[in-house]
């Protein structure tokens, strides 16, 4: 008779030794091995385990109970990191609350007053405080057993309740006057936010596709002549003369890296010039950044160094005055970088070529790539806007309309195309928009060329991001305001009038932060209290998800982050609606201009490391003394302002707002729109405390 448990003796279950390697480095390798041959004899054209049977099983037990150890010391691995980040961000909760510093506390513009400082904070804890009064109102009605899921019905059934005391009759009133008088208007909001936020996704979706089409077909910018840089004529190579200009102020973190970069394009010298263009109020940047422009004049290269006494205009001014300088008509494009941003040596040859033979052609952009994508959570969700901005929004406009808004940086201008346009104006915080609309009313084309790249850094600080969000979208409206009447006069045609006013101005810089944050920070949390005014379930959930899938894929590798992506979006609309009324009235923060903090994460130390790793990559004759890099270090440096993490106050104010409609919809049984007041208010509160970009003990 067969023995019952036949299959244990199987070939299938030898030789297979198991090895369990454990997580913590205190622990060793251990390993369990099936038996040996040694262990089984022959007979009978069989295999015969010598060993018992109650052994067998005692070693199959031996290895079930490590890999059971294994998955235990796994979760409670698990468990003390979980443990540990609570920890983490408790601590750093404590540091915000005992600093008490705010944002209140930050220096702002002078012309703005303190009561237009405060004002939309005032607005919302007005909300807020409503919202904790309706909320206690709602509980107390919920365990008098007044609560019914139906409105109508509720309102049906109060008037046979009777009013037996003060609370009833305030509560009933409540509801009457709720029903009459602030659903109906409330509900006209949300159905006009709802129809505006329609729009916007069908934008999006158009977009989408568009990018889908280009990659589908492969088109793709091509220069006109097969060598761009070729002349006919002479039989050899034709370098147009090319002025680069660096404008900078106080960012003596990145100035190395961009004059080095820069110093290093691969273009003949005697056909481009450097201009460090330094705007420094601090002298000690001023005269390293001076030492710096010295050092690489002394290796050969064409560069110059000009400081501005008077500061007007900020970097429209510096570039305005920069191109005042006589030599200036020797040149026929210039390109611009800002000072955190590094072009690989290939950039001119890659993007001046686009203008040979195409005289319509006022402007090559080049697309951004960032250093330090990776650092926080904050960089990660900048780099999934700034893909989709980049890979969908300028490479649709541009191979469809030849129109986009200049990104400032990383772009070749037809100096031509810039005095037709009336030069550099400073009459905004935009002035890269401003001179692309008026280029593009002038009749000018726009080149974007999605395959070259250039290096810069992004906001690690929610402060500095903060700052540089609330510059770019106070901007476009003060341009709005300015260049309407000339829109309206120009000589375009009607459908490049209706795509500049309706959708490059109104729906991308006006619509979609106002219905983002008047519809999922106000209106919604209102209905829980307002339960007669409806958001239904897919304008909360489905629409958000759909759009913030296609918004992360050009970054596909960010996909982990779509949940944490869709929460700050919304978050991050209560600072871009700030921006955008503050430009829209011209209030004294629309004029604000704060140069956006850069860390140099590849600047000095790294480049000196580099050097001693590399340096036969070096090229000889033009590049700096990296010794003097590392005795910099040493050097005394000017006292700064330190930096701080920072509390929020709209956006803790809004957290609790939604934290509070979320508790009002449990009552209601509103599952989805729970679910979604709950995390969003947790996204409020993270950002509120500025735990979501750089630590700073």
């Amino acid at each position: 008779m067969a023995p019952l448990f036949d299959w244990w003796g199987k070939d299938t279950h030898r030789g297979t030794p198991v090895i369990v390697k454990m997580e913590n480095p205190n622990w060793s390798i251990a390993e369990i091995s099936s038996p040996d041959d040694e262990d089984y004899v022959a007979g009978e054209g069989n295999e015969i385990p010598a060993r018992t049977r109650k052994g067998g099983r005692g070693k199959n037990a031996k290895q079930i109970t490590w890999v059971l150890l294994l998955k235990a010391h796994r979760a409670a691995g698990c468990l003390t990191n979980l443990a540990s980040a609570a920890f983490g961000v408790a601590a750093a909760v404590r540091r915000r609350v005992a600093s008490g510093r705010t944002d209140s506390d930050v220096s702002s513009s002078p012309e703005e007053s303190p009561v237009l400082r405060t004002r939309f904070y005032s607005f919302i804890k007005a909300f807020l405080f409503l919202s904790v009064l309706l909320l206690g109102f709602e509980v107390a009605a919920y365990f008098k057993g007044w609560h019914l899921t139906t409105p109508d019905l509720q309102i049906f059934v109060l008037p046979s309740f009777g009013v037996h005391g003060i609370f009833e009759s305030i509560y009933s009133g409540w509801v009457q006057v709720r029903a009459e008088y602030i659903a109906p208007p409330l509900q006209f909001l949300a159905n006009a936010c709802v129809v505006l936020f329609l729009v916007q996704s069908a934008d999006r979706l158009i977009l989408c596709l568009g990018c889908f089409w280009i990659r589908f077909k492969g088109i793709k910018p091509v220069a006109k002549a097969a060598n761009a840089t070729a002349d006919p004529e002479s039989g050899g190579e034709h370098f147009p003369m090319v002025l680069v200009q660096i404008p900078m102020c106080n960012e003596r973190e990145v100035y190395q890296q961009s004059i080095a970069a820069v110093c290093n394009l691969d273009w003949p010298r005697s056909n481009f010039l450097v201009q460090v263009l330094d705007d420094s109020s601090d002298p000690t940047t001023q005269a390293l950044i001076k030492e710096e422009v010295e050092k690489w004049q002394q290796n050969g290269s064409r560069i110059v160094y000009r400081h501005r006494v008077l500061r007007e205009g900020y970097k429209a001014g510096n570039l305005k005055s920069a191109m005042t300088c006589s030599y200036v008509k020797d040149y026929e494009f210039v390109a611009i970088f800002d000072a955190d941003f590094q072009p690989m040596p290939d950039f001119l040859k890659r993007t001046v070529p686009h203008f040979k033979d195409n005289e319509e052609v006022g402007l090559v952009q080049a697309r951004w790539s960032f250093v330090n994508k990776d650092e926080n959570l904050l960089t990660r969700l900048q780099n999934i806007n700034l893909c989709f901005h980049f890979e969908v929004e300028q490479q649709v406009n541009s191979v469809f309309i030849n129109f986009f808004g200049f990104n400032g940086t990383a772009g070749v201008w037809r100096i031509r195309a810039l005095e037709d346009s009336g030069g550099w104006m400073d009459r905004t915080t935009v002035e890269d928009m401003d001179i692309a609309v008026r280029a593009h009313l002038k009749g000018w084309k726009f080149v974007f060329l999605n395959d070259v790249e250039c290096q810069c850094e992004l906001p690690e600080s929610y402060e500095a991001y903060v700052k540089q969000q609330h510059r770019w979208h106070s901007g476009p409206m003060q341009l709005f305001r300015l260049c309407l009447p000339d829109i309206i006069r120009s000589k375009i045609g009607f459908w490049k009038k209706f795509n500049l006013i309706f959708l490059f101005f109104l729906l991308r810089k006006l619509i979609l932060p106002f219905y983002s944050f008047t519809l999922f920070c106000i209106i919604l949390p209102m209905t829980m209290f307002v339960p007669e005014a409806e958001l239904p379930a897919w304008v909360v959930c489905y629409i958000p998800a759909t759009m913030s899938f296609l918004n992360i894929l050009p970054a596909l590798r960010s996909f982990p982050f779509i949940v944490p992506y869709l929460l700050f979006e919304n978050t991050m609309s209560v600072t871009k609606f700030n921006a955008m009324i503050s430009g829209l009235f011209q209030l004294g923060s629309a004029y604000e201009w704060v140069v956006t903090k850069k860390s140099g994460r590849s600047s000095e130390g790294d480049l000196y490391s580099l050097s001693e790793k590399e340096p036969k990559q070096q090229k000889s004759g033009s590049a700096p003394n990296l010794d003097s890099m590392a005795k910099e270090e040493s050097r005394p440096k000017k006292q700064t302002m330190k930096k701080h993490n920072r509390i929020y106050r709209k956006e803790l104010a809004l957290a609790f707002l939604l934290l509070t409609a979320a508790a009002r919809s449990l009552l209601s049984a509103q599952g989805i729109h729970f679910y979604f007041l709950l995390f969003q208010g947790i996204s409020f509160l993270l950002v509120g405390l500025d735990l979501i970009g750089e630590q700073i003990e």
